[in-house]
């Protein structure tokens, strides 16, 4: 089957596909925090399907994911993470790799506050 996707093209195709979809998702979510919580940092977008948001110092990065759920947006705090499970500052991964890109700028619009 593999080999006959090969052949065929159809993955290639696919692939390409793939990608427009994954960097619009990714341009997206780039423009909306820029216009819902400007002050948020976006790193790691080069990385894949996330990127990872810094939190003001001294915000309670839990707390901001058990908020942001209890407002049904997925969240995940960047302790869980680390390799070490030392302390960093307070970070959140935004994933888009399975978030319809219309689905994007509510979540964000949802949790807004809990971001600045």
């Amino acid at each position: 089957m593999l080999a006959a996707l090969l052949e065929s093209g159809r993955y290639d195709r696919h692939l390409r596909r793939m990608r427009a979809v994954y960097a619009s998702r990714r341009t997206t979510l780039i423009d909306v925090l820029a216009r819902h919580a400007p002050g948020v940092r976006l790193t790691g977008l080069a990385a894949g399907f996330h990127a990872v948001a810094d939190l003001p110092a001294g915000a309670g990065e839990q707390a901001v994911v058990v908020a942001a759920r209890e407002r049904r947006v997925g969240l995940y705090g960047m302790g869980g993470f680390r390799s070490t499970r030392a302390a960093g500052p307070p970070q959140l991964v935004l994933g888009f790799g399975q978030v319809g890109g219309r689905a994007i700028e509510p979540g964000i619009a949802a949790v807004a506050d809990l971001l600045n």
